[in-house]
C-alpha cells in the first residue's frame, strides 16, 4: 500500500484514451483491495467537488500494483495529479484510522490551483486545432499548432486569440510514428533516406539524436514525447519519422494526436516488470498505441510477429476496436495471413525470392533486390529485410515516389555515420568487428543469424546488461548469446547503467548462467567497462577472427576507437 508515482496522461494511453492523472501504486492484495475501494470513493468524490463530474475513474492491476487514474481538462493536469494524490493519501488514512485532509478543505486548496493552472486561451486553440485538423502540441513553454513548415509556435505567456490566426497557413507535414521492441532507429533512418531522395528536408527524433535535414539539433535518446515536439516545431522540417518507444508510451501516452503512418515493427519480451508490464501480451498492447493517432491513415504490422498476429487475424484491437487500414509487410509472400490480406484488397509489403516488392492497389511493383540494399548485408540480416520492408510500406502509404525508395534503400549503408551502433562493421588487421545495440534476446537472436553465416576463425562476443533487467530476462539474453558459439565471451560492467543494482549484481548472474549452460570458466572474462573490454578484445584477436561487441553505454567511444583503428590501416 505504497504511492510509487504520479504522473500526467496527456494522450492516449494504456489506461484510458482521454488526458488526466494516474497514480502507480504498489498493493500487497488485488483487486478490490480496501484502499482501492476507498480510492474510488475519495477519487470520485474529489472530482464531483470540483466541477469535473464528467470525467472518468479508471485502473488497471497488475502484478504487485496498479494503476489509478481519472480523465481531467487538459490544461488542469498538475492540478489533477494533486486531486488524485489526495485521493489516494485520503484512502490510505481511511484504511489505517488515522486523520487526513478533509475534501472541503482539499476542495478549496485544488481550485485555487486549478485557478493558476487553467488557461482558456490554450483551451481555444486545442478545441480550433482539432476542428482544423491539424496537430496542437502543447508544454510549459509553448504551444504549437500545425507541424514542420506548417506549424505555428507561441510562448504559453504570449498566445493569440483563435480569431488572430490565419488558418490556411496552418497545416501539417506527412508524419510517421515508429514503434516496437527492436529495429525503430533503423527504420526510421531508412525512411529518412528515402524521403531525402524525394526532396524533401526530414525530421527525425530516435535513442541516439534529434535532426532535421543534415543538422543535429539534440544528442542523446529523444524517443519520447520532447524528441517529437522538437521535430515538429522546427519549421525547416517538411517530413517527419519519430521513434516512439514504450517508456513514453506508458507514461504520457501517444505524443502526437495525429499521423499518416504507423509501424509497429515486432513485439518480444523486454522491459518486462516495468510500468506495469509484466507480459508480453500487455506490451503489444503498449506499441498498438500508435494506431490510435492514424485514424483514417495507415497501420504498418509484420506478418511474421506472433504477437501481432490475433490483431491481424481479428482485424481489431484488444478492446475490439477495428484496426485502421493495414499493410502487412513479411518475408513470407505465401503466409495465410498476407494471402488473405491480398484476398481482400489490402497492400502487402513482401520478399519474394531476393526481390523487395510492394502490393498495393492492385499493382505489383518490385523495389530493390535485397543484393543491392547493404543493410541487409545480402540478405543475410533478416531483421533488416523486415526493417526495410517496414520503410517501403510506410512510404509508399506516404506517396513517396518508388524511384526515391529504392534510391534510399541503395544509398543507406549501416555506418556509423548512417546508423550509429546498428550492425557497424569494421576490418581491423584482417579482424572482422560488428558493433551492435542489440541488448534483448530478440534482438541478439536475429544478429545470430546473420552472423553464423560468416566465416571466421574464432568468435568473440562482449556481453552485458543495464541493472533494470529482470533475472529472467538476462538468462534469455545469455542462452541467446550462446547462438553465436563464441570461442570467449567478456562480460562488462555497466557503472553508467546499474540502475540501482550493485555493480558485480549483473556480471555475476550473467556469468553464472553461461557457467550453468557449460561455457568452459576459461571461455568466460571479466572487464570493469565497456571500453576497457573492447580493447582487451582486440588484443585477443587475430586476423581470421570475428568479434561482436554488443556496445551500449560507451557506445560512441567504440565507434570512435573502431573507425581510428581501420582509418589507420588506410
Amino acid at each position: 500500500m505504497e504511492l510509487l508515482d504520479s504522473h500526467r496522461l496527456t494522450g492516449p494511453n494504456l489506461i484510458q484514451d482521454l488526458p488526466g492523472a494516474a497514480l502507480e501504486v504498489a498493493l500487497v492484495a488485488p483487486g478490490d483491495a480496501p484502499v482501492v475501494v476507498a480510492w474510488r470513493e475519495r477519487a470520485r468524490a474529489v472530482l464531483d467537488a470540483l466541477g469535473w463530474s464528467q470525467h472518468t475513474l479508471t485502473e488497471r492491476h497488475y502484478k504487485g500494483g496498479a494503476s489509478l487514474a481519472f480523465s481531467a481538462p487538459h490544461d488542469s493536469l498538475y492540478a489533477a495529479c494533486e486531486a488524485n494524490e489526495w485521493a489516494w493519501g485520503a484512502a490510505v488514512a481511511q484504511v489505517r484510522g488515522e486523520i487526513f485532509e478533509s475534501l472541503d478543505v482539499a476542495t478549496v486548496r485544488l481550485a485555487a490551483v486549478i485557478a493558476l493552472e487553467a488557461d482558456p486561451k490554450r483551451c481555444a486553440l486545442h478545441d480550433a486545432a482539432g476542428l482544423h485538423g491539424v496537430q496542437f502540441l502543447a508544454d510549459d513553454e509553448f504551444v504549437t499548432i500545425g507541424s514542420g513548415a506548417g506549424g505555428h509556435s507561441f510562448a504559453v505567456a504570449d498566445l493569440p486569440a483563435v480569431e488572430a490566426i490565419d488558418w490556411r497557413a496552418v497545416h501539417d507535414v506527412p508524419t510517421v510514428l515508429v514503434t516496437g521492441t527492436n529495429g525503430k532507429s533503423t527504420t526510421v533512418r531508412l525512411l529518412a533516406s528515402m524521403a531525402a531522395h524525394a526532396g524533401h528536408v526530414v525530421g527525425t527524433c530516435s535513442t541516439d539524436r534529434v535532426q532535421v535535414g543534415d543538422d543535429v539539433v539534440g544528442a542523446g535518446d529523444y524517443s519520447g514525447p520532447e524528441g517529437a515536439r522538437r521535430v515538429l516545431r522546427d519549421r525547416r522540417t517538411t517530413i517527419a519519422f519519430l521513434e516512439t518507444a514504450r517508456g513514453g508510451l506508458l507514461r504520457r501516452g501517444l505524443s502526437i494526436g495525429r499521423a499518416d503512418v504507423a509501424i509497429v515493427l515486432n513485439v518480444a519480451a523486454d522491459h518486462l516488470g516495468e510500468g506495469g508490464v509484466d507480459d508480453v501480451e500487455t506490451l503489444t498492447r503498449v506499441k498498438l498505441l500508435v494506431s490510435r493517432a492514424v485514424g483514417e491513415g495507415r497501420l504498418v504490422l509484420c506478418a511474421d510477429d506472433p504477437w501481432l498476429a490475433p490483431h491481424i487475424a481479428s482485424n481489431r484491437l484488444d478492446d475490439d476496436r477495428e484496426l485502421p487500414p493495414v499493410t502487412l509487410f513479411s518475408l513470407h509472400p505465401e503466409a495465410p495471413s498476407v494471402c488473405a490480406a491480398m484476398a481482400r484488397g489490402a497492400s502487402t509489403c513482401v520478399l519474394d525470392g531476393s526481390q523487395l516488392v510492394i502490393r498495393s492497389d492492385g499493382q505489383c511493383r518490385v523495389i530493390a533486390d535485397v543484393q543491392d540494399v547493404p543493410a541487409t548485408f545480402g540478405g543475410t540480416a533478416r531483421f533488416n529485410v523486415h526493417n526495410a520492408l517496414a520503410a517501403i510500406a510506410a512510404a509508399t502509404a506516404l506517396g513517396i515516389d518508388p524511384a526515391a525508395i529504392t534510391a534510399g534503400l541503395q544509398s543507406f549503408v549501416s555506418s556509423p555515420e548512417d546508423n550509429p551502433g546498428r550492425g557497424n562493421r569494421f576490418d581491423i588487421g584482417g579482424v572482422q568487428v560488428i558493433v551492435d545495440f542489440a541488448h534483448n534476446a530478440h534482438s541478439v537472436s536475429a544478429l545470430a543469424d546473420m552472423v553464423t553465416t560468416l566465416p571466421s576463425s574464432r568468435r568473440l562476443v562482449l556481453l552485458g546488461q543495464a541493472g533494470d533487467r529482470s533475472d529472467e530476462s538476462v538468462r534469455d539474453l545469455v542462452r541467446a548469446t550462446l547462438q553465436f558459439r563464441p570461442d570467449l565471451i567478456i562480460v562488462k560492467r555497466m557503472r553508467e547503467l546499474l540502475r540501482g543494482r550493485d555493480e558485480n549484481a549483473m556480471v555475476d548472474l550473467i556469468e553464472a548462467e553461461l557457467l550453468a549452460l557449460g561455457t568452459p570458466s576459461d571461455a568466460i572474462m571479466r572487464s570493469n567497462s565497456e571500453l576497457e573490454a573492447v580493447h582487451a578484445a582486440l588484443a585477443w584477436a587475430r586476423p581470421g577472427d570475428l568479434l561482436l561487441l554488443l556496445s551500449h553505454s560507451q557506445r560512441a567511444d567504440v565507434l570512435a576507437l573502431m573507425q581510428r583503428l581501420q582509418s589507420e590501416q588506410a
